[in-house]
């Protein structure tokens, strides 16, 4: 469903309004929700992917009636949730090679395709690492070939699992454990790094979204309407890490919001290349909000402020609502 409905109209702040109308809650209000990933598994508290994934697999799971069929790159997702001998996928669920993915998923749907098993739906899913460095040889492909496939990015910023190494979708001044905060510019170098949506959206496949889990309504729509969808769909979900960002575990939902209200990561959708729709923006925020409840910019904040580089990063965030048109009409 794409109306909005605010918390405040039923007066609850439970998860996708149980008040509601059936036919009106979130897939996670549901009492027939698949549970796809289940309890058990061994995320750290707070875990955004561990949400996002949640989040995005049971939408799924309803949109194509409980038909589908998961391929998942190493890293967190992989690690946490299937320690072996044991798992917490309640669905087909493989596990690929790091950089594969893609190429799993695209011979998993030739394979139902000739099968005649055309009802059986494909999702990939991978973190930043697994997406935007290793794995992005074969993404492209799929993209190129527009395989049969919604590949669904949860995007944590650096490679987490391995130990908070740097990824090519780590920011610019984030401390990881290979851009330490040392030196004349301490923390990430600007100018490096890959923008997987706008990439994806170069090859003309016929959706592309973004996402965060601080908006379950809105991750669960985008997932629901790409698989309502046949050939290559990309996703790129917001999913903050606690442990790889010095965040408390409580302000996972905080800081994806604050992503999105300062224009740190911009929310939207695009077919066939060209955006159609973008999520406005109702209280801009400075970045220096997002930036100070992380630890990985601590040092932008030390006895003497980075204040340059930290205007250069509220920079970044203005040219994102100037290029996207993200600030609302009497938003500050």
């Amino acid at each position: 469903m794409d109306q909005q409905v605010k918390f405040y109209q039923t007066g609850t702040f439970t998860v996708g309004n149980r008040l509601l109308a059936p036919e009106q809650r979130a897939v996670q209000a549901d009492m027939a929700r698949t549970n796809s990933l289940n309890s058990g598994h061994r995320a750290c508290q707070g875990c955004g992917e561990a949400l996002g994934a949640r989040y995005a697999i049971d939408a799924a799971m309803r949109a194509c009636d409980k038909q589908l069929i998961a391929v998942n790159a190493t890293g967190c997702l992989e690690v946490f949730s299937t320690p072996y001998p044991e798992t917490s996928w309640q669905i087909p669920w493989i596990h690929s090679l790091f950089g594969n993915t893609a190429a799993v998923a695209t011979g998993i749907a030739a394979a139902m395709r000739v099968k005649g098993r055309n009802n059986v739906r494909v999702i990939a899913q991978g973190g930043d690492g697994g997406t935007t460095d290793i794995g992005f040889g074969c993404l492209s492909g799929m993209f190129e070939r527009n395989d049969d496939v919604l590949y669904i990015c949860y995007d944590n910023e650096a490679y987490m699992n391995t130990g908070v190494q740097r990824s090519s979708a780590t920011p610019p001044a984030a401390r990881t454990a290979t851009t330490m905060p040392l030196g004349p510019e301490p923390g990430n170098v600007f100018g490096q790094g890959k923008n997987l949506p706008r990439i994806a959206m170069a090859h003309g496949i016929p959706y592309v979204a973004t996402a965060t889990v601080a908006d379950l309504r809105d991750l669960e729509r985008k997932v629901t309407k790409a698989m309502s969808l046949h050939g290559a769909r990309y996703i790129h979900i917001f999913v903050p890490c606690p442990l790889g960002w010095g965040a408390a575990s409580y302000d996972t939902i905080k800081i994806a919001r604050l992503a999105q209200e300062t224009g740190m990561f911009p929310v939207y959708e695009a077919e066939h290349g060209e955006v159609t729709r973008v999520s406005k923006i109702r209280r801009r925020v400075p970045v220096e909000e997002y930036l100070r409840v992380q630890r990985r910019y601590a040092h932008l904040f030390g006895k003497k402020p980075a204040v340059e580089t930290i205007a250069r990063i509220q920079a970044m965030a203005d040219l994102n609502i100037r290029k996207y048109g993200l600030l609302d009409e009497g938003a500050n």
